[in-house]
């Protein structure tokens, strides 16, 4: 049971919080830095592997590389008695999972919120070169406030080609399992894109696109079947939303999305409103494919004409006839054929020079065109009228107006009006919508220095304030990315401000020892400033007080006072003699000496009155002297008794000199 149980003499396990078939995840507290922080613990069927081991500690140290917003901070690496653990970030909150299932189909507002954090935090990632592996709403955290966090780098990694057959514990994740993974191919950074798609699926549907009876049926059909439409499950799904979804879970990594980053942009747009009714996405075929050709047969040509020779049979008297006829023939066809000739040639002269001054300039000399006016018009019904009248009309020009609706014609290039050949070339001007920018780079800057230029000119500015290496008050992330274009005065941004290093928080060290307060404050590099004083309250050696005061937050170096109790403050005491302390003596009975009893009381620091000093019997006066021991701020106190009867009582104050 490790319950309890303290790993590295500093991070010890509350309770376990979560688990699945590498590893359980405890939460435990951090002695030395005072915070609760998340404890992965390698399950111990995994803890003999060398290779595991080797793949674990190699990608742990590549997961510490990261710092983003939405990714889990990584704090420590470690082994103890063949437990291998991993202390990262406590996220309070629960799992995208659990949170799908109390939901159900989340609103497309909020669902594209979390997907554009998400893919922001695999593009941070990817730019590391590290591919997450195993994707899944299990693996992403989500705080109260809507902030998600992407955890679970590493483990999955390390696990072997044989993952499939370990039905249960990977059940899970067979379900966001891209196509290469099912086929036992080498993820890359498309297989995370595919499971964000199915990801995305699941948060707008509120169901997981494939099921079935086992782990193997599921990645078959990842490998064989189309994702089905989302819109199936949920009708309001704009078609550009379901065009994200369809492209990142393209079954060929060449037609997904080529980065996180680009598909974060098609995510930001998604709702914009000319792309709200956008084409379906579609994979083109495969346009290589020999097509064959059909064979025109010359019969289909020449259906009704014949090529056989008609012979006509006879005598032989009408061949010699015929023969004679033929001679004949032929000497009055010599003396005709060069007329025959020059009238032939005169006619296709004539006719050549008809055709080519009537006929054939209708067809080779283009046709005059006006070009009609499509201001106004959407860019489709424009292009359709140009087509119509003859002319070929070039890629648009985007340009960005508040005049003219998104997509809407503004002019085009010749004008309306003018005189064209027929099949000119034609170049519409296209309305971009209102006049975007370029998101502006602001990394970097100092944020309370242009808070207010950037409160007035963004819709709403979100401020994050985080813990980073850069220095307090910069501008650490930002959302839009540099360089997207916006429309500014339309547009949400998101800003993550450092709160500056990481600052050491102490706690209350009242009632600490002195050993036990400068051992933590060593440790952590701060300077003990060690102070004295009495105390009534606090026992010796015990802290009474320290300044700054607990919780602060501190940086390396800086100065703690601490304030010791040193025990109640001892008081002066000084001795005081009284002398001359006289006694009477008196008798009841005139000239009788009869004994009497005499019984002294003193009261210092020493003696209490609950009994005499001294008892004496005198037959006279008597004087005697007595010291007192008394503390500052206390008095003495004597008493004399004769017989039982008090005749003197007195203070004997501490002397003020």
């Amino acid at each position: 049971m490790l319950i309890g149980k303290r790993l590295n003499d500093r991070y010890k396990l509350l309770k376990m919080i979560g688990g699945g078939g590498m590893a359980n995840v405890y939460l435990a507290h951090d002695d030395i830095l005072g915070r609760d922080v998340a404890v992965k613990i390698l399950r111990l069927d995994y803890s003999n592997n060398e290779e595991f081991i080797k793949r674990f500690h190699r990608e742990a140290q590549s997961v510490t590389t990261l710092s983003h917003p939405n990714i889990v901070n990584m704090y420590d690496v470690g082994e103890e008695d063949g437990i291998y653990y991993l202390v990262m970030e406590y996220v309070p909150g629960q799992t995208l999972k659990q949170y799908i299932i109390e939901r159900g189909m989340l609103p497309i507002g909020e669902a594209l919120d979390i997907m554009e954090q998400l893919t922001s935090a695999m593009a941070h990632a990817h730019h590391f070169e590290i591919v997450h592996r195993d994707i899944k709403p299990h693996n992403i955290l989500i705080r109260a406030d809507g902030v998600i966090k992407v955890t679970d780098f590493g483990i999955a990694t390390a696990t072997s080609a044989t993952t499939i057959t370990h039905t249960n514990s990977v059940l899970g994740s067979v379900h966001y399992l891209s196509p290469e993974q099912a086929r036992g191919g080498i993820a890359n950074k498309q297989s995370d894109i595919y499971s964000l798609g199915i990801v995305m699926f699941e948060l707008l549907t509120g169901r997981q696109p494939f099921s079935g009876e086992s782990a193997v049926a599921i990645a078959l059909k990842h490998l064989q079947s189309e994702i089905p439409s989302p819109r199936r499950w949920n009708e309001h799904i704009p078609q550009s939303v379901e065009n994200i979804i369809l492209k990142a879970t393209a079954k060929d990594p060449f037609h997904r999305y080529q980065s996180a980053n680009a598909m974060k942009r098609d995510i930001e747009t998604a709702l914009y409103p000319e792309r709200i009714n956008e084409q379906p996405f579609y994979i083109p075929e495969d346009m290589e494919a020999t097509k064959a050709i059909p064979i025109i047969q010359q019969e289909q040509l020449f259906e009704n004409v014949t090529d056989e020779t008609i012979v006509l049979k006879g005598s032989k008297v009408d061949e010699q006839t015929r023969k004679e006829e033929t001679d004949l023939n032929k000497k009055k066809k010599r003396s005709n054929k060069w007329l025959k000739i020059l009238i032939t040639t005169f006619l296709l002269l004539a006719i050549g020079i008809t055709l080519a001054l009537t006929v054939i300039p209708g067809f080779f000399i283009p046709k005059d065109v006006k070009v009609p006016d499509v201001s106004g018009m959407k860019y489709t019904t424009a292009v359709n009228t140009l087509v119509e009248k003859g002319f070929e009309v070039t890629e648009p020009n985007i340009v960005y107006t508040d005049d003219v609706e998104v997509g809407g014609v503004l002019k085009t290039d010749p004008a309306a009006g003018r005189v064209v050949k027929e099949n000119s070339k034609i170049t519409i001007y296209q309305s971009g919508g209102k006049k975007k920018n370029k998101m502006s780079d602001l990394t970097g800057k100092d944020f309370e220095s242009i808070r207010s230029e950037l409160e007035e000119k963004y819709k709403q500015v979100t401020i994050n304030y985080i813990e980073n290496d850069r220095p307090k008050g910069e501008i650490v992330e930002q959302i839009p990315t540099p360089d997207q274009m916006v429309v500014e005065a339309e547009q949400d941004l998101k800003i993550w401000v450092s709160k500056g290093p990481y600052q050491i928080r102490p706690g209350d060290f009242s009632g600490w020892t002195e050993n036990s307060v400068n051992g933590y404050l060593n440790e952590r590099k701060l300077t003990p400033d060690i102070k004295r004083e009495y105390s009534d309250t606090v026992d010796k050696g015990l802290v009474i007080s320290q300044s700054p005061k607990p919780g602060t937050p501190l940086k390396e170096g800086d100065k703690v006072t601490i304030v010791i109790s040193e025990g109640p403050k001892p008081k002066v005491t000084k001795t005081v003699k009284v002398d001359n302390i006289s006694i009477p003596y008196e008798s009841s009975i005139i000239g009788e000496k009869k004994p009497q009893t005499i019984e002294i009381y003193k009261e210092d620091m020493q003696q209490k009155m609950d009994r005499p000093i001294e008892t004496r019997t005198i037959s006279e006066s008597a004087t005697i002297s007595l010291e007192f021991v008394i503390q500052e701020g206390t008095k003495g106190h004597y008493k004399i008794v004769r017989d039982g009867v008090t005749i003197i009582d007195k203070e004997v104050p501490y002397p003020t000199q």
